[in-house]
């Protein structure tokens, strides 16, 4: 599964159209396989914890906003190195790679924020 950059420019889309559509490409799958394998879980809570250190809001919860034009940037320079969102089954989810793990992270954090 593909996520062009061009199609989640945070110009083109609001943030919630952007994070919205991410967590259905990835997030929800990521999500759910987190909640089963306490490594990935382990994984995705240390990248939320960088990205809310990285973004300047640790102990706060991330605007919708912040977190889109970051996912935007994150995916923009890893198509550009070739990445593709995995079709992963629950087992395959052990082995993510960091851009897929970060990306699940945001889903979490944009989750969050809406709660």
């Amino acid at each position: 599964m593909n996520i062009p950059a061009s199609n989640l420019d945070a110009g083109r889309m609001t943030a919630q159209g952007l994070l919205d559509r991410l967590h259905r490409r990835i997030g929800a799958a990521g999500l759910a396989a987190a909640a089963v394998i306490p490594s990935l879980s382990a994984q995705v809570d240390q990248h939320a914890a960088e990205v809310r250190d990285l973004l300047g809001v640790r102990g706060r919860r991330p605007t919708l906003a912040a977190l889109a034009s970051y996912a935007d940037g994150l995916l923009d320079g890893a198509t550009d190195r070739g990445w593709q969102a995995p079709q992963h089954d629950l087992a395959g989810w052990v082995g993510a790679d960091g851009v897929t793990v970060r990306l699940v992270a945001l889903c979490g954090l944009a989750d969050s924020a809406m709660a």
